[in-house]
């Protein structure tokens, strides 16, 4: 899938083009869905005084093991030794989309099993496109003497093709909602960042989004995930949850869990899931980065 919103990493305004420093855990750690609430109601009830920087549930315990991470590689950096049987996620510590592939490869305890590769993306090396994947974008997998891209694609294949626990839940109900979800996420991203880029009020048209997300969330009562248990469906909304809830919050002054006690519990329980809080960066310098390439004050 393709978002118009968020260019695939190729850096875009949630995918800082600096990416030297590594952090390793910042967090102390259908389509026929329904919308209840008017768009209106929902807006005028998150909108919120400005305040600290939200960064999702502050307060989700530490990993209990902190995976040490390797430096960006630059255009200055030689390449690993390529298709040498060794499989290696090629990421940015910044991008949402590699994000995703990153927390699949960490839920199934893939860690010694999937090596990580992290490119600078505003200085990236010229062998990246040229050797290991002619996209030039992040992410992409190396694994037996192949390179696959597309985040959504790459969740589904490291589930498939490597032990662990399941991402996909064996009812077929679930499989189905999975799916249109899956399919609704470049449209809820483009809709939650149109807000961003405008100088106007948060739109309906994100507001209707937000509330979708909130009524899938509620779907099954079983578990505050999306398919009441932790799924790939997970893994691809938290990346941009994490950080439009930043965005939000400080650029447009706007809660966007207010009213919306699923989506709430849903980003304090997903913090309390070493596999994504060891993918978090630093939400200050999230919103720098982007007010830097948004222009905004």
């Amino acid at each position: 899938m393709n978002s118009l919103a968020f260019p695939r990493c190729c850096p875009s305004p949630l995918t800082p083009a600096s990416t030297s420093s590594p952090v390793t855990s910042y967090a102390p750690s259908s389509a026929s869905i329904k919308i209840r609430r008017s768009r209106r109601a929902a807006h005028r009830i998150a909108v919120q005084k400005p305040t600290r920087i939200v960064a999702m549930a502050a307060t989700a315990p530490p990993s209990s093991v902190k995976e040490v991470l390797p430096s960006p590689l630059t255009s200055a950096s030689e390449p690993p030794p390529l298709f040498d049987g060794t499989t290696r996620l090629y990421v940015a510590y910044h991008c949402p989309y590699a994000q995703r592939a990153w927390i699949a490869r960490n839920y199934k305890g893939l860690q010694d099993k999937i090596k990580i590769v992290a490119i600078d993306l505003a200085d990236r090396p010229s062998w990246y496109k040229e050797k290991v994947y002619p996209e030039n974008k992040v992410p992409s997998l190396e694994h037996n003497n192949q390179v696959k891209g597309e985040s959504l694609d790459l969740v589904k294949y490291i589930d498939s093709n490597f032990e662990g626990p399941s991402l996909l839940p064996d009812d077929p109900a679930k499989q189905q909602f999975a799916e249109e979800l899956l399919a609704y996420t470049d449209a809820f991203n483009k809709a939650l960042y149109s807000s961003i880029l405008s100088k106007e009020d948060v739109s309906e048209e994100s507001v209707a989004a937000l509330d979708k997300i909130e009524e899938a969330l509620g779907k099954f009562n079983d578990c505050p995930f999306f398919l009441g248990q932790f799924s790939l469906v997970d893994i691809a909304y938290v990346p941009f949850i994490e950080r439009f809830q930043i965005f939000y919050s400080n650029i447009k002054n706007y809660d966007i869990t207010k009213g919306r006690p699923n989506l709430q519990k849903f980003i304090e329980e997903v913090n309390k899931i070493d596999a994504y809080t060891q993918t978090k960066q630093d939400p200050q310098l999230l919103l720098e980065h982007t007010k830097k390439r948004l222009g905004i004050a």
